[in-house]
């Protein structure tokens, strides 16, 4: 077969018959293991969970590839190893906090909205000012004061 003319893309897994996969390509990308591993962690109780029993439920071939996960969450402070093969969540729970950050962005929102109107009318402000010290130099010239 010619390869310039393959519908394939070099991306693309060839299967035989006889080697069929466990999971397609896509349930065994990182992105999605990380994301199944992480609502594992916040549906555990206290947010505990036992790296291997994480690894029997996600079916993972590689262990690595959990580590992998727990270390960047432990890295940016969402995750706190317990002991060798347990680690804790310290992220917020899914839905947690929804309200107060989505009544925060509307605030924030709307403090903007203000700053944005007192800066323009500054703005305005300063031209008047800049034009009435421009009007009194003009002024002083025409009529010079002498002592």
């Amino acid at each position: 077969m010619d390869p310039e003319v393959s519908p394939h893309s070099p991306d693309e897994e060839t299967v035989l018959p006889d080697q069929i996969p466990k999971y397609q390509r896509s349930m065994r990308s990182l992105n999605l293991l990380a994301t199944r591993f992480v609502k594992l962690l916040q549906e555990a109780e206290d947010g505990v969970l036992d790296l291997k029993e994480a690894v029997r439920v996600l079916a993972v071939g590689q262990k690595r590839r959990i580590y992998d996960i727990t270390n960047v969450l432990e890295g940016v402070g969402l995750l706190v190893t317990i002991s060798k093969s347990v680690v804790k969540w310290t992220g917020t729970a899914l839905g947690e906090n929804a309200h107060e950050l989505t009544k925060r962005l509307k605030d924030l929102k709307s403090e903007l909205e203000h700053l944005e109107q007192m800066e323009f009318m500054l703005d305005q402000q300063k031209l008047w000012v800049e034009q009435s010290i421009r009007n009194i130099n003009e002024d002083c010239s025409k009529y010079p004061f002498y002592a």
